[in-house]
């Protein structure tokens, strides 16, 4: 049966103005963190989906360092053979007839090596920021919902802060994975034996590198998204049509 009494009061009090809120959700960091991940499981698909500016960013970051890891290994190689019967100096460098033009030529390479990292860079940082804004964006009404049930501004953004570093940091390894296992493949196919003369502590070391990269920058890229529907008035927030 309903309280008359009741609702007489709460009428009373809108006629007056804005009623405080008397309490509101703010969780600490380990339920925040435990809520995203749940968050990721059961949003598998939408997450996939989200995170394949991550994947394809990466993927292509990653095939650049190891064609150069590969490229460079077979290039020593080489080197080592050729200095058998070609004379060095003291540095290591060949000299002679053509020595002069290889040089020259490997330096060209290097350079269209570095021009192709920093590109690969720049477009992975453009995609994971799309990616990640999207990603907030679209979910504006659940930002409403959780507003309405009480939630904090600073427990929205962290939620979805830690949501999207997970989704980095797997969408780097899936990325890191498929770029290695490629562009491994077709310099196998070239030479059998790549993997041998390949420097495998330098690959681990663009391994880090690049999964750090997808992960920071996906954190990075979703805080203003992050924060601005935080502000949202939770009625914008509900009404929002993406």
């Amino acid at each position: 049966m309903m309280d008359v009494k009741k609702l007489a009061a709460l009428a009373s009090s809108e006629d007056q103005g804005p009623v405080a809120i008397e309490r509101q959700i703010s969780l600490p960091w380990s339920d925040a963190f435990r809520i995203s991940l749940r968050n990721v499981t059961l949003r598998l698909g939408r997450a996939a989906i989200t995170a394949s500016g991550v994947i394809l960013g990466i993927a292509f970051l990653m095939s650049v360092w190891t064609s150069r890891v590969a490229g460079e290994g077979i290039e020593r190689f080489e080197q080592k053979r050729a200095r058998s019967v070609t004379a060095v100096d003291a540095e290591g460098q060949e000299v002679g007839p053509g020595a002069k033009e290889a040089l020259e030529a490997k330096n060209q390479r290097r350079a269209r090596q570095n021009w192709l990292v920093i590109m690969s860079i720049l477009v992975c940082g453009v995609g994971i920021t799309n990616s990640m804004l999207m990603s907030v964006t679209e979910r504006f009404r659940e930002i409403g919902t959780m507003k309405c049930l009480g939630a904090v501004d600073e427990f929205i953004v962290r939620l979805f802060l830690i949501e999207t570093a997970i989704l980095g940091f797997l969408g780097s390894i899936v990325g890191i994975l498929l770029g290695h296992l490629v562009m491994l493949l077709v310099y196998t196919v070239r030479d059998h034996s790549v993997a041998a003369k390949m420097d495998w502590l330098q690959m681990l070391v663009y391994v880090a590198i690049a999964l750090g990269i997808g992960t920071i920058v996906s954190f990075l890229a979703a805080i203003p998204p992050a924060i601005r529907a935080a502000r949202m008035p939770p009625a914008a927030a509900l009404q929002t049509e993406i």
